[in-house]
């Protein structure tokens, strides 16, 4: 009984000191360090994002409570850039020239790269054979993310939205309500997208049934795959759920239950 006590404070401590540790990682004032080098202006010194709050206030009392605001970027002499120009570069030549779009700054929002520099595994998807239109400049990461809000998951300037709001802002046909809704559009258009590329059309997780099949259960029995209390082995056969002729409507239908119109 006294082993079995000692064993049962031990697992105490353990899970106290894992709380402990994601109470810390979650908590907003936590830095977040990163190895990349920071964006670089010829010539410009860094300012600090009291500068930038005398031209962009709402911008700055924004930011101090995003994601994004923890990033912590070390330089060769030991120093650290935190805010406005972790992203955005040195100010000082900016801000000497009276501020303006472009003029000795850097957008990530032209262009991507400086995103990528913490962000290399969502630039591996953007190099597979489909994708969003990032790298032809057709869309960019702020039409999508809201690199200065509080939810880096919404799009620009908006502060509250369901998942699917940078999704709906383009796709507005698939986002509209239905008379018969696709369940799976309660959760996530990345539960059947990957959002920034694919090797599959359509940007789809998987190309073939069993995209449908993880969520809708099936009974195999003897060769027999029933969904909905129908064999459906010999449908399944003919291709996907949405390409074989029967349930084209997968985003939702106003005509038919099973999204079959």
């Amino acid at each position: 009984m006294k082993k079995n006590r000692i064993l049962s404070k031990k697992w105490y401590g353990l899970a106290f000191a894992a709380l402990a540790a994601l109470l810390l990682l979650a908590c907003p004032a936590m830095k977040q360090a990163t190895v990349r080098p920071p964006a670089t202006i010829p010539g410009a010194d860094y300012i600090g994002i009291d500068s930038c709050a005398l031209c962009h206030p709402e911008t700055v009392k924004n930011f101090k409570y995003a994601r994004h605001a923890k990033l912590s970027v070390p330089l060769p002499d030991g120093k650290e850039i935190l805010g406005c120009e972790a992203c955005h570069g040195a100010g000082s030549l900016h801000m000497a020239a009276g501020g303006g779009r472009g003029k000795h700054i850097i957008n990530p929002g032209k262009n991507p790269q400086t995103c990528y520099q913490c962000h290399p595994e969502v630039q591996a998807f953007f190099n597979l054979q489909y994708h969003h239109p990032l790298q032809e400049q057709g869309v960019s990461c702020n039409a999508c993310h809201s690199p200065h809000g509080q939810d880096i998951m919404l799009p620009e300037n908006k502060m509250v939205g369901r998942h699917n709001a940078p999704c709906v802002q383009c796709h507005q046909d698939q986002g509209r309500p239905f008379v018969f809704e696709h369940e799976a559009l309660r959760e996530d258009c990345t539960t059947c997208h990957n959002h920034h590329g694919s090797i599959n059309d359509k940007m789809l997780v998987a190309s073939d049934a069993n995209l449908c099949l993880r969520c809708h259960a099936q009974i195999s029995a003897e060769g027999s795959i029933e969904l909905g209390d129908q064999n459906h082995a010999s449908r399944l056969a003919q291709g996907p759920c949405w390409a074989a002729g029967c349930h084209t409507a997968v985003h939702g239908s106003n005509m038919n239950a099973h999204l079959r119109y």
